[in-house]
């Protein structure tokens, strides 16, 4: 489902994307085309990108072909979802400990679009850190 969603091929074409949107959430999937994780994140991403289009851009970087921000964000996780409004990096505290992105495939699509909707508002606010609607630190029963 990769192949629906726009690809940033550079670390200056990242940069312009957080850059250039000034009203809009800027959604940015780390990870490759080809993992089976980002393909289910690929998907949910390509569902809702019609839905989010008013206020959420969603762009695909492949880690390997841009690996200028691998250090910088931490991205060590096959798939990780991260959120910029106004040039700037928006934490969002899920209940896991790491309020920089979202390093596993979400699939359902509405839980996307909340978080997405939560991220929104909170950073038009001006807030750096917003919490999810929905807690995940059970995500895994243990």
């Amino acid at each position: 489902m990769s192949y629906l969603l726009p690809h940033l091929h550079s670390g200056w074409a990242v940069d312009q994307s957080i850059l250039s949107e000034e009203e809009r959430l800027v959604v940015i999937r780390f990870g490759h085309d080809w993992d089976e994780t980002c393909m289910q994140m690929d998907e949910v991403l390509a569902g809702v990108a019609d839905t989010l289009k008013n206020y959420a851009v969603i762009n695909l970087v492949d880690i390997t072909e841009v690996p200028d921000f691998n250090t910088m964000y931490e991205l060590y996780d096959p798939c990780t979802c991260m959120f910029f409004f106004r040039n700037k990096h928006i934490m969002i505290d899920l209940g896991t400990g790491n309020n920089n992105k979202i390093n596993w495939a979400m699939t359902d699509k509405q839980e996307f679009i909340d978080i997405c909707e939560v991220v929104f508002r909170g950073a038009r606010k001006g807030r750096g850190l917003v919490v999810s609607p929905k807690d995940y630190s059970t995500k895994y029963r243990y």
